[in-house]
């Protein structure tokens, strides 16, 4: 259920929070190798597989075959959006030998989603490539530029007539620490790998355009707490002329009292998510590129196991709590235009089963029938896509962070009243 505390204004005697416009395309997103299970040679199924994890892939929540179910899941929810990825390693599993079979599964999800009135979002690259290149030498090889555009293209030419929303690359700062993981590159291979991702990214963004005017197309950026501004040199002021919305992916937060917490990626349960920053980030967007619409791509929290986190704050309450940000991002003028929640349903969170993100949680380790079991946060969805947001007595459950460095000394200095 959505809580709502009695009050009558937000935070520091805030205004009320006001509705989100009738056309604000609410979304939920997950990724193929994360929930599709039997996954193809690849990169990632290869690390996955190495021993150095602390779980196998195995089946994940096998949307490879409950596809049809999540779908309709996720329509009932009344969202607008499915974010999913199309796997280069199931598409082409040997050089220049392209399964039909994968192509018709990606044709089917693709028009399911369709036929539910939603929109697709396509994610042409969620860390995940196959293992003939990997053999190659990956984002090492200057050849992959190439190989990776030669796949994209036949994507783009097959889905381009579904109108979808298309992110290129899944948070490139981030891709880099995951490629340095699993053996993809080490420290000196990166300033190449960037380049490259600048690359494909510039090429593919104009062929996308070429092939469904009025696209809009992104790459989502993982945002850093306090280095956001020195991160996006890497990769996004290289390509903010060929992005038609900034891609936002929002988690975690930092500020003098609470420096986060030094194992995020193996224990994100126990990271500060202070939803607030949802909106110093989403400012700092707005003020670095005035006018461009903002989506936020990923946004979510996570428990161990399903357990209730250690500071028993709920991921309804955090669902409502993030929205409640954005809405009040909008009042104060920045272009938000779209919000997707990470994930309809747990998956494999890059080497583990134990985050669980999911609106819909699924213990694939102990229950071979892959149950998706509601939390709390399906009906806090519906509810506030169906209202537009919070109501206007909503009072968010977690206290803003004194002092946010979310966004360096501007979220300190100019706090969200």
């Amino acid at each position: 259920m959505l809580s709502v505390a009695p009050a009558t204004a937000g935070p520091s005697g805030a205004p009320p929070p006001e509705p989100l416009p009738a056309g604000f395309l609410w979304g939920v997103a997950g990724s193929g190798f994360q929930s599709e299970g039997t996954s193809p040679d690849s990169n990632w199924s290869r690390f996955a597989a190495s021993g150095k994890t602390r779980d196998a892939i195995g089946t994940s929540v096998d949307f490879l075959h409950r596809y049809r179910a999540d779908i309709e899941r996720a329509h009932a929810l009344g969202a607008r959006v499915f974010r999913i990825s199309i796997e280069w390693a199931r598409l082409e599993p040997a050089p220049g030998q392209y399964d039909p079979a994968a192509w018709e599964y990606y044709d089917d999800v693709i028009a399911a989603i369709g036929a539910a009135g939603m929109r697709p979002m396509i994610t042409l690259d969620h860390w995940v490539y196959p293992g003939w290149v990997f053999d190659r030498g990956g984002w090492r090889n200057e050849e992959m530029t190439q190989q990776w555009l030669a796949n994209a293209r036949r994507v783009v030419d097959r889905y381009a007539g579904a109108d979808p929303l298309w992110i290129t690359i899944n948070e490139p700062s981030a891709y880099a620490f995951e490629e340095m993981q699993v053996g993809g590159l080490g420290a000196p291979d990166l300033p190449g790998a960037l380049d490259r991702w600048v690359r494909v990214h510039r090429e593919i963004y104009d062929y996308i355009h070429s092939k469904q005017p009025g696209a809009q197309v992104s790459s989502n950026i993982a945002y850093f707490p306090v280095a956001e501004s020195q991160v996006d040199t890497t990769f996004l002021n290289r390509v903010a002329d060929k992005l038609d919305f900034i891609g936002v992916d929002y988690y975690y937060s930092m500020s003098p009292t609470d420096l986060g917490y030094a194992n995020t990626f193996s224990e994100p349960w126990k990271a500060t998510p202070a939803p607030d920053g949802l909106y110093y980030a989403l400012r700092h967007y707005g003020e670095a590129y005035p006018g461009r619409p903002l989506y936020v791509v990923e946004n979510g929290m996570p428990t161990e196991n399903a357990a209730a986190r250690p500071d028993g704050y709920g991921r309804a309450d955090h669902l409502a709590d993030s929205v409640y940000w954005v809405q009040r991002a909008v009042q104060d003028g920045m272009n938000v235009i779209g919000y997707n929640y990470w994930s309809l349903t747990d998956n494999y969170e890059w080497g583990s089963y134990a985050p669980r993100f999911g609106l819909y949680t699924v213990d694939v380790k102990n229950d071979p029938a892959l149950t998706r079991v509601p939390t709390q946060a399906v009906d806090t969805y519906r509810t506030l896509i169906a209202q537009g947001g919070v109501r206007a007595d909503y009072t968010p459950v977690h206290p803003s962070t004194r002092c946010s460095l979310v966004d360096a000394l501007a979220s300190c200095l100019r706090p969200a009243g």
